[in-house]
């Protein structure tokens, strides 16, 4: 398996298990309906856990352009793999969130609520303000970014090539997991804590073209693209001024 495959099926796991757990609590009729926050959030965890398990191994399970954004800007990862690397984790998402659908396909096709449905795929906010919810995705962005660079830390310091591949590896699966599932406990109430570009653009996207009624809600899909972004960016700048 190359690093681009492990991508692709680390990221593809990490939406099918994460936006799954948004599909059984949310739609009608399924077994988790109403289950709650904290079973997403746990479940987002897991599901992060998952993929970086195994993708870990072979291609440092990024499963964010943020993350291969964050290790380029700090210098330990190629710039030349970071397009390959983004591209992967878009197709995985992509993948991911359609088998989502397939899955729960009866309960799609029984649900009315549109943002119910949309919810599925991709986030919003739970108030909508452009600038706060930019400012709640960059701060819990950078929580993810920075935290991801100490627990990468022994991988990190023994990088002397910047084509290594670098990233979080099997060992980082359970930490990286709790991360998440805290960040979504604390922080993710207020835009459904996208803090990862691929995962909400996929989905988004996979949304738009499946046969499934309601708006894309294009309109908000910037600030999860941009917010991850920035606060990626401000992590890799505090990290480099410490470092």
């Amino acid at each position: 398996m190359t690093p681009f495959t492990a991508e692709i099926l680390g990221t593809m796991l990490m939406i099918l298990l994460g936006n799954g757990v948004v599909a059984n609590v949310v739609l009608k009729d399924t077994k988790g309906n109403n289950s709650g926050w904290m079973v997403i959030t746990a479940a987002w965890g897991f599901a992060v856990f998952v993929g970086v398990t195994v993708a870990g191994p072979i291609s440092g399970a990024h499963l964010n352009p943020i993350v291969t954004l964050g290790l380029a800007l700090i210098g330990k990862f190629s710039w030349n793999l970071v397009p390959a690397y983004v591209l992967a984790q878009m197709i995985g998402a992509m993948l991911g969130a359609f088998l989502v659908w397939l899955s729960h396909k009866d309960h799609f096709a029984a649900t009315e609520d549109e943002g119910t449905k949309l919810a599925c795929f991709s986030t919003s906010p739970a108030i909508k303000n452009n600038l706060s919810n930019l400012i709640s995705e960059i701060i819990a962005t950078f929580v993810l970014i920075f935290s991801i660079f100490y627990i990468a830390g022994p991988s990190l310091k023994i990088a002397a090539d910047s084509n290594a591949v670098i990233g979080l590896g099997t060992i980082g699966a359970l930490p990286v997991a709790i991360l998440v599932w805290v960040i979504g406990m604390s922080l993710g109430g207020t835009t459904g804590y996208a803090i990862n570009p691929a995962r909400d653009l996929g989905p988004r996207i996979m949304h738009a073209i499946l046969p499934i009624k309601g708006n894309s809600n294009w309109g908000y899909a910037w600030i999860p693209i941009i917010g991850p972004i920035i606060g990626s960016g401000l992590a890799a700048a505090l990290y480099l001024a410490l470092n």
